[in-house]
């Protein structure tokens, strides 16, 4: 019987959405219809289980998974002993503290005393207790933002991507306890012949994710400034240079951060660069 490598993933939501999206630019092909609880890839020792967000480190925990993708925040939250091995860049969050807007925010000092609603008691609670600050904590599931217009709190602890929620609900964010994104996550006991599989899926993985955070730069530049645009490019170990038909100007071809290419397009003009173009990458292997 052939090893398969078992990975869980949200049962739906976005999370899912960019789970499978990932998993499909590193050319794994998964048969997911609709309301499958799992699912076998085509052409890769991957086999896919939909599970509810909150339950996934514990399946992971206890074997029932052998790596997961999930959200750092629920990693952190439910304290299961899980190991990131890897951060892949989507689904980006923060866990906030609100007050409502009207309210006068001194500082930490505010919370002393006050009811704070939330989804995340112990990541609250460790917040807390690292602030020397004693409040009163009211777990709730779901609609955690409309806590204090009913009364059930003063104040919120949430998870936040825009804060268009919470202003819609006349709050504001006064403090951020954690930020997270999307991570792989392992059971720390699998087999040789699984860690084989994962090995693979991580070459995989940090190749599309490199590729999404780097351009392929091409710009013209006359002969006598090849060097000193040499010097200003941060990209990968030293630029393709090839001759134009017109005499005295040459292409240069690099890899470049989009961190960083706004902060050195000015710096590249200043040098007599032409022509300058950025492409998407594919997959990029370091």
């Amino acid at each position: 019987m052939t090893t398969k490598l078992k990975i869980a993933i949200q049962k739906s939501g976005r999370l899912q959405d960019d789970s499978l999206k990932i998993l499909k630019e590193c050319g794994i092909s998964i048969d997911n219809g609709k309301d499958q609880l799992r699912a076998q890839a085509q052409n890769f020792p991957l086999e896919v289980l939909y599970l509810r967000n909150s339950d996934i480190p514990q399946y992971v925990k206890d074997g029932v998974a052998d790596i997961a993708i999930i959200g750092e925040n629920v990693v952190i939250e439910k304290q299961k002993q899980v190991e990131v091995i890897q951060k892949l860049g989507f689904s980006k969050c923060r866990l906030k503290m609100a007050i409502p807007k009207d309210e006068d925010y001194t500082g930490l000092d505010y919370f002393n005393g006050k009811k704070i609603a939330t989804s995340y008691p112990n990541s609250l609670q460790a917040f807390l207790d690292a602030n020397n600050l004693d409040s009163e904590i009211h777990v709730i599931s779901g609609s955690v933002e409309i806590a204090p217009n009913i009364g059930l709190s003063d104040a919120i602890c949430d998870i936040v991507s825009s804060g268009s929620t919470l202003f819609k609900n006349g709050l504001k964010e006064v403090e951020e306890i954690l930020s997270s994104e999307a991570c792989l996550v392992k059971n720390a006991d699998i087999s040789d012949e699984k860690n084989a599989i994962l090995t693979d899926l991580l070459f995989r993985m940090r190749a599309v994710l490199a590729a999404k955070n780097n351009k392929y730069l091409l710009l013209n530049a006359p002969n006598d400034k090849i060097e000193a645009i040499n010097k200003i490019l941060p990209g990968m170990k030293s630029p393709t240079v090839m001759p134009l038909m017109d005499k005295g100007w040459s292409s240069i071809h690099t890899v470049i951060n989009d961190k960083d290419f706004w902060e050195v397009i000015e710096k590249l003009k200043a040098n007599g660069a032409e022509g300058i173009l950025t492409i998407p990458i594919g997959k990029m292997i370091l």
